[in-house]
């Protein structure tokens, strides 16, 4: 029970049920889901969701599960300042998955002609969307020598009834494995989960070398080793408390129309790599609930991908250069811009560490450094640093024909873009002093402020 969706959510409920937003009245269509997301995200809300009814789902809907970073420090046993650290502490300590003959996943299996995608719940989140998709869709390839499976998300929407049409990316594992089987030509067996632990989502976001098993780091994560049971016909390991698995092959020729579909960068892609995934099993509890990611330019869909960037790029930037204090990654700019705070000793440090980050992260196009005062969680400080610190004849530089995200509306057909380091330290020679307060009138306002019931 300890690895189980509906059980996590269950306790989450219980231990904060201030954190937790239950919604009994039946939604018109999927697109009220984002609606909901976004509406409480004006307001500076992030609960996770309970839906009852969704229409495209028989079964109960969770969804915006990572949209608070305080509640992603408590799944993962630790509070805000500590998150990165205990995130890669956890994923610097893999433990092998045990595999098991059966599992809540194994309860309702369904094989060959048997198959119909139409029983498996998707929703339309955008009216900009090609029709309804599993958004939460991460896709399990095992290596056919070793063993060692890699785990990635896939937007995916229903090609037939018994396929699926879904976007590798075409710089990713997956698709390095899928070439590798092209040039065999053989398909690719894969099994793709939707719905698991928390902590198995947040490892199919990992960033690691090829070659290494990501559910060993859901394993890390999770602190045990992630049980798992085989698929039917090609004996993929999936997690045997998932909601749903669909076990088939991904189609070595096939080319689908597949997107447009709304991305992290707030904007609809038909940037696709149109592949065709043949189901030939279902296997689900009995009772699964769909455990949904909203897309698009939400804090859920960036939370996801970006916290293990994040812990991954701070712990480089830290081994690298000790000056450095924070890392964030901005909802305001969706996967592509970055603040990093540092306690500057010399001059060009800045620019430094800027040069590593824009090196080591593909997806980023511009990094803002600022000194440790300035918290780089609000982008109204940074852009404060940015407004009295830099001058732009002296304070940054760029650099162009780099690799990119293909999903940046901005970049060229084949995802090449250029990179901007905007230095907003003080620097040596500057001279403003701050205005601040004294701690007694701050203790002072706020007793006033009480008094005053505000």
């Amino acid at each position: 029970m300890r690895q189980d969706f509906q059980a996590f959510a269950r306790d989450y409920r219980d231990r904060f049920p201030q954190d937790v937003l239950h919604v009994p009245t039946p939604l018109g269509c999927g697109q009220d889901v984002t609606a909901l997301v976004e509406d409480l995200a004006r307001q500076g809300r992030a609960p996770m969701l309970s839906l009852d009814r969704v229409p495209g789902s028989a079964w109960p809907l969770v969804t915006n599960v990572f949209a608070s970073r305080e509640r992603i420090a408590r799944i993962m046993g630790t509070d805000l300042a500590n998150l990165h650290a205990e995130y890669q502490r956890r994923a610097n300590a893999p433990i092998a998955p045990d595999h098991v003959d059966s599992g809540p996943v194994t309860e309702m299996v369904t094989e060959g002609d048997a198959v119909d995608l139409d029983q498996i719940p998707m929703i339309r989140h955008f009216d900009s969307d090609r029709g309804p998709y599993v958004t939460n869709a991460v896709i399990v390839a095992e290596d056919p020598d070793t063993g060692v499976a890699n785990l990635s998300y896939h937007r995916s929407m229903r090609h037939a009834r018994n396929a699926l049409a879904t976007s590798l990316h075409s710089r990713g594992h997956l698709w390095r494995m899928y070439q590798a089987a092209r040039e065999a030509g053989r398909p690719l067996p894969v099994a793709m989960v939707i719905g698991a632990h928390p902590l198995f989502m947040m490892a199919a976001s990992a960033r690691v070398a090829f070659g290494t098993d990501e559910r060993a780091i859901a394993g890390g994560l999770m602190g045990e080793a992630l049980q798992v049971v085989r698929t039917p016909r090609h004996g993929i390991g999936v997690p045997a408390a998932a909601e749903f698995v669909l076990e088939g092959h991904l189609d070595p020729e096939a080319h689908v129309a597949e997107g447009p579909f709304g991305e992290f960068s707030g904007y609809s892609s038909d940037r696709s790599t149109n592949t065709l995934f043949h189901v030939h099993a279902v296997l689900r509890k009995r009772d699964p609930w769909l455990v949904d990611v909203v897309g698009g330019a939400t804090d859920e869909h960036l939370n996801l991908a970006r916290l293990p960037r994040e812990a991954e790029m701070l712990e480089k930037l830290k081994a690298r250069f000790p000056a450095v204090t924070r890392l964030h990654y901005p909802t305001s700019g969706t996967h592509f811009h970055a603040y990093v705070a540092l306690r500057q000793s010399r001059p060009g440090e800045a620019r430094q560490v800027m040069l590593g980050l824009l090196g080591w992260d593909p997806y980023l196009k511009t990094v803002i450094a600022v000194d440790e005062d300035i918290d780089v969680a609000q982008d109204s400080q940074v852009l404060w640093a940015l407004a009295t610190h830099f001058q732009p004849h002296r304070d940054m530089f760029s650099i162009d024909g780099l690799p990119g995200s293909p999903l940046d509306p901005s970049s060229t057909a084949d995802g090449t873009t250029s990179r901007l380091a905007l230095d907003a330290t003080r620097g040596p020679d500057f001279h403003g002093i701050r205005a601040t307060l004294s701690p007694e009138a701050r203790a002072r306002a706020a007793e006033i402020l009480r008094g005053a019931g505000a």
